[in-house]
């Protein structure tokens, strides 16, 4: 009596077990699926970046105050020049304080201390940003 009550069943469910290990996902598929996520969460964050530095004023372009010069004199500590309109500044800058060391008249500069003249690597770097239309 039992063996009459087990075949039905079995023959009933070997089908459905048969069509489930056909339309089984393949093995990489879930691997391929996390990558395409990740690539488009990836690229909604690079174009985000981009258009916020886009749309967003005063970020990436030059504007009334320029940091000419910066120098680290202690761990946390800096003297930093930076020119505003026609004078220049010297301040400390420590964690929690900015305190101004000297103003001069930013004529009395010589030329090397002017944006991006001081360093070869900067003028490459913004010529190469120039090309690219970055800047």
């Amino acid at each position: 009596m039992r063996r009459e009550r087990i075949l039905p069943v079995a023959a009933a469910l070997l089908p459905a077990a048969a069509s489930a290990a056909e339309s089984a996902p393949l093995p990489y598929a879930g691997s391929a699926q996390v990558l395409l996520g990740l690539a488009v969460v990836v690229g909604m964050i690079i174009g985000a970046m981009w258009l916020l530095r886009r749309f967003t004023p005063g970020i990436g372009r030059p504007g009334p105050i320029n940091v000419l010069a910066a120098a680290p004199v202690g761990q946390r500590e800096r003297v930093v020049l930076i020119a505003v309109s026609d004078t220049c500044l010297v301040l400390g800058v420590a964690p929690g304080r900015v305190s101004l060391l000297h103003s001069l008249p930013r004529s009395v500069l010589p030329a090397t201390h002017e944006q991006g003249a001081a360093s070869p690597f900067l003028d490459r770097l913004m010529q190469a940003r120039r090309r690219d239309g970055s800047a």
